[in-house]
């Protein structure tokens, strides 16, 4: 699991000042959009920071921020769509001969896999999506969307629909498995996010036979 992420970390010692000038600035992007918004969030909280607060502080007005972001829960995953389609990729280039598990979680790992000045940006997405109760029934859209390009692969390799009972149980496990690893991850910033991916992914497809002392 893992959203769009090229920006660096964001502080909250430097407040947000707005811009003056309303509307379309040509150098506006989702990219602007989304480290201000970061910024807002970590100044006031996701709750209390608007689509107007976002709009106001990057000069644009709140009919180009939805020409970017249908609202503000997008903001957070940032450009899932693209990034759901290089998982895609990823599966892919799977060579054929390679175990569906082993496939599944080398993807996994691969998909969030993060060049380290990006870390920090993705630790405070991160935070957002598994921590903000607001922001929890959007995400269970974005999981099924995740589910379901798991569910696809395996169904292709199954030569079974992607509805199929298999292939479901597939792309929820995976994702558990994710969602564990990140939340494990958070708890834990000494660590590598792609080797405790890794690990509890060899785990589980072993059965849990392995890895179980990890902490």
């Amino acid at each position: 699991m893992s959203p769009s992420d090229k920006m660096e970390g964001v502080t909250a010692e430097k407040p947000v000042t707005p811009r003056v000038r309303a509307g379309r600035k040509p150098s506006t992007s989702a990219d602007e959009l989304e480290r201000v918004a970061f910024e807002l969030f970590e100044q006031r909280g996701f709750d209390d920071t608007t689509v107007e607060d976002i709009a106001a502080a990057v000069g644009v007005s709140k009919r180009t921020f939805f020409r970017y972001f249908e609202s503000k829960n997008d903001v957070v995953w940032g450009n899932f769509s693209d990034q759901l389609q290089a998982m895609r990729d990823l599966f892919d280039r799977c060579p054929p001969e390679q175990p569906v598990a082993d496939a599944v979680r080398s993807v996994v790992v691969e998909f969030n896999r993060f060049d380290p000045a990006q870390v920090p940006w993705h630790r405070k997405r991160m935070e957002l999506i598994l921590k903000v109760p607001a922001l929890q029934a959007h995400s269970t859209l974005r999981y099924q969307e995740w589910r379901n390009v798991v569910a696809e692969f395996v169904a292709a390799r199954l030569a079974q629909s992607p509805r199929d009972l298999i292939p479901q149980a597939a792309g929820y496990c995976a994702l558990g498995v994710a969602v564990a690893s990140y939340e494990h991850w958070l708890d834990h910033p000494e660590e590598e996010l792609t080797e405790t991916l890794d690990r509890a992914m060899r785990s589980w497809n072993a059965g849990f036979g392995t890895g179980m002392s990890g902490k």
